[in-house]
């Protein structure tokens, strides 16, 4: 199976649903219909500061995505990249399309000049960090999140 990463289209958002229904499932969260189709339609958004990635086989059927934030920083005068959601397809987990998006925005981070590209996971998540340590060792820090809105 060759494996390809590109943009979300608009032609993906049945597949980009089902995926992101199995993502918010694995997380065990819920979201309201209106934020996810409030994503869908910043990830197509050119003006957006989100990015959509997916990681397509030959017949261009989507098996995962990543979906990251573009952001200005205090450290550099290049965008960051805040790689907020990477999920791979239950069923095609352990092929190599992980590390294949994670490469993918590395050499979008390269060629389009970002700073750096970062990623959180559950501490207890083993699978995903045994992927995210092939690119590099967690920085040691330690998240706060305080939620404005109600919790989800």
């Amino acid at each position: 199976m060759k494996i390809s990463i590109r943009p979300i289209q608009r032609q993906d958002e049945a597949v980009w649903r089902r995926l992101w229904a199995q993502y918010l499932a694995f997380y065990r969260k819920t979201l309201p219909e209106a934020e996810t189709s409030c994503t869908w339609r910043r990830i197509l958004d050119p003006a957006s500061q989100l990015l959509g990635r997916a990681a397509v086989v030959d017949d261009g059927t989507p098996l995962g995505f990543a979906v990251c934030v573009l952001h200005e920083g205090t450290w550099s005068a290049a965008p960051t990249c805040y790689l907020e959601d990477l999920f791979v397809d239950e069923a095609n987990r352990g092929e190599g399309i992980g590390g294949a998006l994670i490469e993918d925005l590395l050499g979008l981070a390269r060629t389009l000049g970002w700073a750096s590209v970062y990623w959180v996971t559950e501490a207890d998540n083993a699978a995903a960090r045994r992927l995210y340590d092939r690119f590099g060792l967690a920085d040691g820090y330690v998240r706060y999140r305080i939620y404005t809105q109600p919790s989800r």
